[in-house]
C-alpha cells in the first residue's frame, strides 16, 4: 500500500518527537555505558534523564520543531488571505513565545527546561533587536551545534518549491545558527526531507541533499558529511561506539547530519533503527529525532510505535496542526 504525503509529514513529525522522548533518558551518556544498562536498547519511552522530563514530554528540540510547524500554520493562514510572509521571522515569533513561558504546560515568565547556549544567546538577541543572529552578514560564525538542524524538519515537509526551501531553511537555522555548516546542514536535510514527502527513494532523496550541499557551501564540510553517512551502519556504530565520529556524537552538526544520513538508507524498520540511533550514546535525544523525522518521512505514520505515539506531549497537537496546514493549502489553492 502506497504512503500519501499526510501520512509522511505527519508520520516525520511523530517519528522525530518520540525519537526526543526515547532519547532524552539517556542523554550525554557513552555507548558503553548505554550498553552496560541495556545490553538490547532502550525500546520504551520512559522519561527521566538529566532533566528529570515525563515519559514523552518534549525537550526542546521538539518544542523548537513546533515553534517552526506553528510558523508554517501561519504562513498557510496567511497565504489563503492574499499575503506572503516571512516565515522566518514567524517561526522567531514562536521560539521568543517558548523561551518565555507562553507554550502549553508551562506558565509566562517560567524558563524551558534546557536551552543550548547558542539558541538562548539567539533568541535573546532577536527578542531584544528584532534581528537574527545571521542578519546582515556572517554572524555566529564558528558555532556549529546541532541545536538549528534539530528544528528544521517543517520546512522540508511543507515547502515544495526548490529555491523556497534554500532560502527558508537557511534563514531559521540563521535566527541562532548562522555558521555555514549550520545553514548549509538544514538546506541539505530538508531537501532530503522533502524528496521522501514525495515518495523518492532514500537514496534519491540523499543525492538531492548532497547537490544541495555542494552548491550552497563554500567548501565541502556538508557534502562530506553527507558521503560519510552514506558509509556509516547504525548497528555496527550502536554495537560498538561512535566510530568515526571525532566528537563522539556529542552535538556537532555535521555528525548529526551523516547519522541522520545513515538512519534514512538503513533498511531496517524505522523501530530498531531509532533504537539503534540512541545506543551510539552522545546526544542521544537530538541525534534520534533528527534521524526519525527522515525514518519518519520515509515510512509514515503507521511506522512509528502505537506505544510510543501514545505518550507523546504533542503527539495529537501536531496531527491537528498538519491537518490544519494541509486542508488551508488545499483550500487556498483551489
Amino acid at each position: 500500500m502506497s504512503i500519501t504525503r499526510p501520512q509522511r509529514i505527519t508520520g516525520a513529525l511523530l517519528a522525530s518527537h518520540a525519537a526526543d522522548a526515547l532519547g532524552a533518558t539517556l542523554e550525554s551518556q557513552s555507548a558503553t555505558a548505554i550498553r552496560e544498562r541495556y545490553p538490547n536498547g532502550l525500546r520504551d519511552i520512559v522519561g527521566g534523564g538529566p532533566f528529570g522530563l515525563l515519559p514523552g514530554q518534549a525537550t526542546h528540540d521538539t518544542d523548537l520543531t513546533r515553534a517552526v510547524l506553528l510558523a508554517y500554520l501561519d504562513r498557510a493562514r496567511i497565504n489563503a488571505a492574499g499575503g506572503d510572509p516571512d516565515v522566518a521571522s514567524l517561526a522567531a515569533g514562536h521560539m521568543l513565545k517558548w523561551l518565555r513561558g507562553d507554550w502549553p504546560e508551562r506558565r509566562q515568565g517560567r524558563k524551558p527546561v534546557h536551552v543550548g547556549k547558542t539558541t538562548l544567546e539567539g533568541l535573546q538577541k532577536y527578542g531584544e533587536t528584532g534581528e537574527y543572529v545571521g542578519s546582515g552578514g556572517a554572524g555566529g560564525e564558528g558555532k556549529a551545534g546541532n541545536g538549528s538542524l534539530m528544528r528544521c524538519l517543517p520546512t522540508g515537509l511543507f515547502e515544495e518549491d526548490a529555491d523556497r526551501l534554500l532560502l527558508d531553511s537557511v534563514a531559521i537555522s540563521a535566527i541562532t545558527h548562522a555558521d555555514e555548516r549550520c545553514t548549509v546542514s538544514c538546506a541539505a536535510y530538508n531537501a532530503i526531507a522533502r524528496d521522501l514527502v514525495a515518495g523518492r527513494t532514500p537514496q534519491e532523496a540523499v543525492e538531492s541533499g548532497l547537490e544541495v550541499a555542494r552548491k550552497l557551501e563554500k567548501d565541502t564540510a556538508v557534502a562530506d558529511a553527507i558521503e560519510l553517512g552514506k558509509k556509516f551502519s547504525i548497528a555496527d556504530m550502536a554495537a560498538n561506539g561512535p566510530v568515526g565520529l571525532p566528537s563522539e556524537a556529542s552535538g556537532f552538526v555535521l555528525e548529526s547530519l551523516a547519522i541522520a544520513v545513515a538512519a534514512v538508507l538503513d533498511k531496517r524498520p524505522l523501530e530498531d533503527v531509532v533504537i539503534d540511533v540512541v545506543r551510539i550514546g552522545g546526544d542521544t535525544d537530538t541525534n534520534a529525532a533528527i534521524a526519525a523525522g527522515l525514518l519518519g518521512a520515509r515510512d509514515g505514520e503507521d511506522a512509528v510505535p502505537e506505544r510510543w505515539v501514545g505518550r507523546l506531549q504533542f503527539g495529537d497537537d501536531f496531527a491537528e496542526i498538519v491537518s490544519h496546514i494541509l486542508t488551508t493549502e488545499s483550500g487556498s489553492s483551489g
